[in-house]
């Protein structure tokens, strides 16, 4: 196949070393030239691609033709546009973004993620492709940047794949590019300790259940704090059950889905008492524990009871900055745990986790799973690590229980408060009198579901 360049509507075969250095002449130089790394600085700027252009790759050593004067004619525009595309010298396909970010990317993942209808269900959002029918060194022949739009036709089959520039920034991955706007990803977490009584993160309940906007702040508040409280709830289950509702799917679990209980011992957890519960997280039993849990007090006619919550990513980062060796003893030994206080109830993870679980590809903190009184006999360890476990448990519950890290705030009918029980941690005081809680538990993946549509705008 002939080196062909596109401009505009015209093809240019064959020809002369005049084109190359008009060619030269198209390339719109970079407004950031330091973001652009020396791996590409140091290519021929006959390979890069400018925006509204195409350029046939499968030739690219053979000759061209027609006249410098044809080709600068029809890029009277391409000075000053950023976007471009290359092959690069080791085959992959590398995109100049308008700010002059730079990322490279494969060409068997970028057919592998074509977005057509023939390739991806428009409403499914499933893949069609067969992805091992795709040659593994698969080549374009013809590239084409146009606007918001990398077009590309592939050599092997001569599909046509059109990728959004935007969607394909977002999912970069050589370098990792940032994707603009902060998702759910990438949006920071803010960590606190007890100074956050002075201004909660408070939204009404009728904003909630009756706007968009009212639910993507409650679900902002919780993804950024790890706690969202909500003013004005109607002291009855149903207006409980219909608030948690609100944000996802409840979950069901040996405790029935949404649960209405007082200090009853109805089911063998010492929730179901008087008794005061230290901070804690829920069902660290699970192999995969409930993601958020709705609490609503509706009634109290004793004393005590305050409830209790900590920042487990604050305190994580904490132990981290004065505890190393601890931080580290924590995110590694793994424990198990169980839940058997029910009749014919025995609940264990399939497999053992640490108290401080990271995600091994950027290896950031994102579940904390603590709670002293689930956890179970342990016999896995050599003698060296049982000290080791003990050791730094100590300076984790230190920091845990200090007072400059505790949330004490008094529940009261009409408040309602949702918990991200992969971060923050939950007790309360003990008490007296007749208590009645309602609540239910939500699945992390539904959960982030909502996040990733209603208040990211995320699409596949």
């Amino acid at each position: 196949m002939a080196l062909r360049i596109r401009i505009g509507t015209a093809v240019y075969r064959q020809g002369s070393a005049r084109v190359l250095k008009a060619c030269r002449r198209v390339q719109p130089s970079s407004p950031h030239p330091r973001a652009v790394p020396a791996f590409v600085a140091a290519l021929s700027p006959t390979r890069k691609l400018a925006s509204s252009q195409s350029f046939s790759v499968a030739a690219a050593a053979r000759s061209l033709s027609t006249s410098s004067a044809a080709v600068s004619r029809n890029n009277t525009a391409g000075e000053s546009v950023g976007v471009s595309a290359w092959v690069d010298s080791d085959s992959t396909i590398a995109v100049r973004f308008p700010d002059g970010a730079v990322s490279r990317f494969h060409g068997i993942w970028l057919r592998d993620h074509c977005r057509c209808p023939s390739c991806f269900h428009p409403v499914t959002k499933q893949r069609l492709i067969d992805t091992s029918s795709i040659p593994l060194n698969i080549k374009p022949a013809v590239m084409t940047v146009e606007q918001t739009k990398l077009k590309i036709e592939w050599e092997a089959d001569k599909h046509q794949s059109t990728v959004d520039l935007d969607w394909l920034r977002t999912n970069s991955y050589a370098p990792k590019l940032p994707a603009g706007p902060a998702v759910a990803a990438t949006r920071p977490k803010r960590l606190w300790d007890a100074s956050i009584a002075d201004k909660l993160p408070v939204v009404q309940y009728a904003d909630v259940m009756n706007s968009e906007e009212g639910l993507r702040a409650w679900l902002a508040d919780i993804d950024v704090y790890g706690i969202g409280f909500v003013d004005g709830v109607p002291a009855t289950p149903k207006a409980t059950e219909e608030l948690g509702r609100r944000v996802s799917f409840i979950r069901e679990t040996h405790y029935g889905g949404f649960w209405d209980f007082s200090a009853n011992l109805e089911h063998g957890d010492t929730a179901y008492t008087q008794l005061g519960l230290p901070a804690h997280t829920d069902t660290t039993y699970f192999t995969d524990p409930i993601g958020l849990q709705l609490f609503h007090l509706l009634e109290h006619t004793g004393k005590g009871g305050e409830s209790l919550y900590v920042d487990g990513f604050h305190v994580a980062e904490k132990l981290r900055e004065t505890h190393p060796w601890s931080y580290n003893i924590l995110s590694t030994l793994r424990m198990s745990a169980h839940s058997a206080g029910d009749k014919n109830t025995l609940i264990e993870p399939s497999i053992k986790f640490p108290i401080l679980n990271h995600d091994p590809v950027t290896n950031k903190l994102y579940q904390v799973r603590f709670n002293n009184d689930d956890r179970s006999v342990f016999s896995h360890l050599r003698p060296t690590e049982v000290k080791d476990f003990y050791a730094a448990l100590k300076e984790w519950t230190t920091l845990v229980r200090s007072p400059t890290n505790e949330l004490w705030t008094q529940l009261r009918p009409g408040r309602a408060v949702m918990v991200d029980n992969w971060r923050v941690l939950h007790g309360r005081a003990p008490f007296t009198g007749h208590r009645r809680l309602t609540g239910c538990y939500h699945n992390w993946d539904d959960y982030r579901s909502r996040v990733s549509t209603v208040l990211d705008k995320k699409t596949m």
